[in-house]
């Protein structure tokens, strides 16, 4: 069953490739990315609407963004990981792409004890040899997949003892066990196929249910740990790209949108996509973990 609620456009700005939307708990703070034009944004919720407080820019493409347990940012640019210190200087980090290959880093996601995670996209088309890593907790990177289409959203369990990850080209969301004291893991398996669309960006709610935002038919989805299907959000904007669970309560949802890839028929007839959009929902979400900032980012 439906919610009742539909999700109402949130921003006055509308995104190229609007991505990876993160909510610092404390400092009460909205964080996601436009990839396409190399942009972070920070933001303000109040009364399911967001405004831009502040807008960092680096040279080529911005995957996804981690917020650092002494609330610095660990940013994924095209090809490395940089940190945006509290006091607003920048340290290059780890280089994730290696020098000569055309891809640029894609979605990312904090584990629960620190470690940022990031995959890859090829930007020479289709590739079955993209990379999900994972930053150590001594700066070394570890490679957890290295033949994905298009590495994507990342999502952990209440208890933290079960990874999702996304590889889009194959409507896949894959499951593992995952043991966060030592970062090890289990045999990678399908968990969800989504065939009417790509699934992207995904998050946990506090009942473990998984919601997957599903690029190409403006949907969200909400799964039970079984990978039912149990409730479904439309979003008048085909391109849904990522969530996130918002606000003190995390029961604001906040979904962004792209309008990359659409037609000009497409964005006449939906003229809010690119913009970030809000719903409640009746179950919170849980609080995204924040990076480590013990690791060294190179």
């Amino acid at each position: 069953m439906a919610f009742t609620a539909g999700a109402r456009p949130a921003s006055a700005g509308r995104y190229i490739l609007g991505e990876g939307p993160v909510w610092d708990p404390v400092r009460r703070r909205l964080l996601w990315v436009d990839i396409v034009a190399g942009a972070l944004f920070e933001g303000t919720l109040a009364d399911g609407l967001v405004h831009v407080t502040d807008r960092l820019v680096f040279p080529g493409t911005v995957g996804a963004v981690a917020v650092g347990d002494n609330g610095s940012l660990l940013v994924a640019a095209q090809e490395t990981l940089v940190v945006v210190h509290p006091n607003g200087t920048r340290t290059d980090g780890a280089r994730v792409v290696p020098a000569g290959r055309r891809a640029r880093l894609n979605d990312g996601g904090t584990d629960p004890d620190g470690r940022f995670l990031v995959g890859t996209l090829s930007l020479d088309g289709p590739s079955r040899g993209e990379t999900l890593v994972r930053l150590e907790h001594d700066g070394s990177i570890a490679v957890l997949d290295d033949d994905l289409t298009l590495s994507n959203g990342l999502a952990w369990t209440t208890d933290g003892k079960r990874m999702y990850s996304v590889d889009t080209l194959r409507q896949v969301v894959h499951a593992r066990n995952y043991d966060p004291p030592t970062g090890a893991t289990g045999a990678r398996e399908a968990f969800l196929m989504i065939t009417d669309g790509w699934p992207d960006g995904v998050a946990i709610d506090s009942e473990d249910h998984l919601w997957v935002a599903v690029w190409g038919v403006g949907v969200v989805r909400r799964y039970t740990p079984e990978g039912t299907l149990v409730d479904e959000i439309h979003v008048p904007a085909p391109h849904t790209s990522s969530l996130a669970f918002a606000g003190d309560d995390l029961r604001t949802l906040v979904i962004t949108t792209a309008t990359h890839e659409l037609e000009p028929a497409q964005l006449a007839q939906y003229p809010d996509s690119g913009r970030l959009f809000t719903v409640r929902v009746p179950i919170p979400g849980t609080p995204c973990s924040l990076w480590a900032t013990k690791a060294p980012a190179a």
